[in-house]
């Protein structure tokens, strides 16, 4: 009797240590976050005020991706997780725009046509107001890309897109061997630029055009490469790190203010980079954000999407929006100042 009660002994205590270790561990993976601004450089507070105070937009979505601002006052916005991008106005309202397998990354082209990099699709689409949808490219050189991320206009009003396998569809093929970034000119023409990162995500053009940021959230790193009049890119090199904790956040989406001042979502928020590299400062997040985009009618207001929210939060500073004609963008800030 006294080796069974033993053993019974052991077996309780067993199990009430494994279910502390469950409890403590998932404590320790939702601990609680909340909005703070956290400077690492003074010229931080030029951006951004001290003040400045976070507001939620809208909530209840699965996961949020791919803001675009529109002019008339709302914004198109992904959720990952019920496979919809919604028109979503300033006071919360949610309206479906499509239904579509793991919409990702958006922008607005030259011809305000919203392009989205569709998942399951693996393919980079035109998607009308009326919820229809237009494949532009789905391949290159034949072969399936992998699971189209994130997508910008350039300076020369070619769309510019990562193709990481972070979403390929589960049970498909990898056909690419690598995992690229690319353009897709007028003609439906898809060229390499580069393949040497191993998930390239979030991406940027200098307001000058000529540099071009792109993130790597397996390396958790930002590179910098000079643009060619092609469009071409070379002299990459490393221009920042967003190390983390695993449940922290990686670099995704980015942005860039008039300044050529890089927004990029990492680890806990937001980290601004002055253009030389140097990390100013942090956007803490209550939720951890996947991309943002400046939008108002000045175009001061960082939009965020993070987890199952959208926030905004004002600024200091103008947006460089890319699909805008500078000209355009400059006289719409001017009538707004």
């Amino acid at each position: 009797m006294s080796d069974f009660c033993t053993r019974l002994a052991s077996t309780t205590l067993f199990w009430l240590c494994a279910v502390i270790f469950i409890f403590s561990t998932a404590e320790a993976q939702t601990e609680t976050r909340t909005f703070s601004l956290k400077a690492e450089n003074p010229k931080f507070w030029d951006l951004i005020d001290s003040k400045a105070q976070l507001s939620k937009v809208a909530g209840s979505f699965g996961f949020t991706e791919g803001p675009v601002w529109d002019e008339r006052g709302f914004l198109y916005v992904s959720d990952e997780e019920q496979n919809k991008i919604y028109k979503v106005t300033m006071d919360g309202h949610k309206e479906e725009l499509i239904s579509l397998g793991d919409p990702d990354g958006n922008a607005y082209d030259r011809q305000r046509r919203l392009i989205d990099c569709a998942s399951v699709l693996r393919a980079i689409i035109a998607v009308t107001p009326d919820g229809k949808y237009t494949i532009l490219a789905d391949k290159f050189e034949g072969k399936k890309f992998n699971s189209p991320n994130d997508v910008i206009t350039g300076p020369d009003g070619a769309i510019y897109f990562t193709d990481p396998t972070l979403d390929l569809v589960k049970g498909e093929v990898q056909e690419i061997p690598f995992q690229g970034v690319y353009r897709l000119d007028d003609n439906g023409n898809v060229r390499l630029l580069t393949k040497e990162l191993t998930q390239p995500n979030g991406l940027a053009f200098s307001p000058d055009g000529k540099r071009f940021y792109v993130d790597d959230s397996e390396q958790r790193n930002i590179r910098a490469y000079n643009v060619g009049s092609d469009g071409s890119l070379s002299s990459g090199h490393i221009f920042g790190a967003e190390p983390g904790g695993k449940h922290e956040g990686v670099p995704d989406g980015m942005r860039v203010d008039e300044a050529g001042n890089l927004y990029v979502t990492g680890p806990k928020g937001i980290w601004i980079w002055d253009p030389e590299g140097h990390h100013l400062g942090t956007i803490e997040m209550p939720e951890q954000p996947a991309n943002l985009i400046w939008g108002d009618n000045d175009y001061r207001t960082l939009y965020i999407t993070a987890t199952t929210s959208v926030y905004k939060l004002r600024t200091k500073v103008r947006g460089f929006v890319p699909y805008l004609a500078q000209p355009q963008q400059r006289e719409t800030q001017k009538v707004s100042n």
